[in-house]
């Protein structure tokens, strides 16, 4: 059975560099690749433009997508890779969830621009959107300018406050299939952990059973954002991988308004993946 993956596009630069992560990091599965343009118009420019000029720039989208479609058919001609192009007349948000919902999509991969050195934005607008709002299926963020390189370390930073289950799901057959190894890290002493912690890492531990793992304590951060920074350098992470739920650490990242102050930025692929829960 084909994997759905659907790579939303505002035809830049930045939206193909992780079109390209994706065909590369799914070389050798059955995928159907959906690529999505979303071109809803405010209502003060629709009041403006004629029935004939928005037609035509429909048509210059439909154009775009073909070209778009034929450029990923000859990237890397590969016979498990079919492509589909999708133009909707929604917001981005709302053509995402519909596509989601339509075609049962495995994932989302989106490009970002990261962050803003003057602004301290931790990713683009559209991107914390899609983010917050897609509840459906993980979203996998990769950052501008980013060369594909095959996962060989995934970090999973947790507090251990949740027992995760099918919403492990994702990121450990990324894990599988890329044959990496998986590094469970709390940014805390483990002699701090309540019983409610300890229990769940107990559960973890056994999940974890049947994938290359391990667990890590980072001590001695105030800051739970610059443990996880700090982390991802030591240990060379190809990918970042956090559950999506209220009052996580995650949620805490995306609504942080000046992430330079901890020089938190996105510098490598980042998994996101929503709470079975909160679906």
């Amino acid at each position: 059975m084909s994997k759905q993956i659907l790579l939303p596009t505002d035809f830049s630069d930045n939206a193909w560099q992780a079109a390209k992560y994706a065909i590369n990091l799914y070389s050798e599965e059955n995928c159907i690749f959906y690529f999505l343009h979303a071109s809803k118009l405010k209502v003060s420019t629709t009041a403006v433009i004629s029935n004939k000029l928005s037609t035509i720039m429909a048509e210059n989208n439909k154009k775009e997508l073909r070209d778009l479609k034929e450029k990923a058919e000859q990237f890397e001609v590969n016979s498990k890779h079919e492509f589909k192009i999708i133009l909707s007349a929604e917001d981005l948000q709302d053509a995402v969830a519909e596509t989601i919902k339509k075609y049962k999509t495995d994932l989302v991969v989106m490009g970002t621009k990261g962050a803003s050195k003057t602004k301290g934005i931790f990713f683009g607008s559209n991107t914390i959107n899609s983010i917050k709002k897609i509840k459906g299926c993980a979203v996998l963020v990769v950052p501008e300018n980013f060369e594909f390189k095959q996962p060989e370390q995934i970090a999973f930073p947790t507090d251990f406050n949740r027992f995760y289950g099918e919403e492990l799901k994702p990121f450990l057959q990324m894990a599988q299939w890329c044959k990496a190894h998986i590094r469970i890290v709390h940014i805390n002493e483990k002699e701090n952990l309540t019983s409610v912690q300890e229990e769940n890492l107990e559960q973890l531990k056994k999940i974890m059973s049947d994938y290359p793992h391990s667990f890590h304590w980072m001590r001695d951060y105030d800051k739970v954002e610059l443990g996880i920074k700090d982390f991802l350098e030591i240990h060379h992470i190809d990918v970042l991988a956090m559950i999506n739920y209220k009052h996580s650490i995650l949620e805490n990242l995306i609504n942080e308004p000046v992430i330079k102050k901890i020089g938190f930025q996105p510098t490598i692929p980042f998994l996101i993946v929503p709470c079975s829960s909160e679906k």
